[in-house]
């Protein structure tokens, strides 16, 4: 398994669009598309930084992911993805190095990627997203 980059960092907000202000008329960066992965239960909004994104994710629905982790841990990075080659090879590889996975197979996420989880109490208490695009 080779990691190629940070893919993106995925942030939960409450409210996208205000959340959205702050990195357009504050930051000066430029929000390229967003959408809704309805599986996860969460609007997306993509804005490029370099050669990686800020995702700013925002619950549809009250018992979502995000809207758990938002009651739980309040606004904040949720999640760091790495882009991986072989989504596949990746999963493998955690597995057989001991790591627990919360996807065991790849599921679509935002922007048509292939992703999978690996469980935070696996990874330090942080949630990783290995991404293939």
């Amino acid at each position: 398994m080779k990691v190629g980059k940070v893919d993106h960092i995925g942030i939960a907000v409450k409210d996208l669009e205000a959340s959205l202000k702050f990195y357009e008329d504050i930051l000066g960066l430029e929000c390229i598309a967003t959408e809704v992965v309805e599986e996860q239960k969460v609007k997306v909004a993509f804005i490029p930084v370099g050669d990686t994104e800020v995702e700013l994710l925002e619950s549809t629905d009250e018992a979502g992911p995000i809207a758990k982790f938002i009651e739980k841990k309040g606004e904040g990075i949720q999640h760091i993805a790495f882009k991986v080659d072989n989504i596949e090879e990746a999963i493998e590889t955690m597995k057989a190095k001991g790591v627990r996975m919360i996807d065991e197979t790849p599921r679509y996420g935002a922007g048509g990627a292939r992703i999978a989880f690996c469980h935070p109490k696996s990874t330090n208490g942080v949630l990783i997203e290995l991404s293939e695009r």
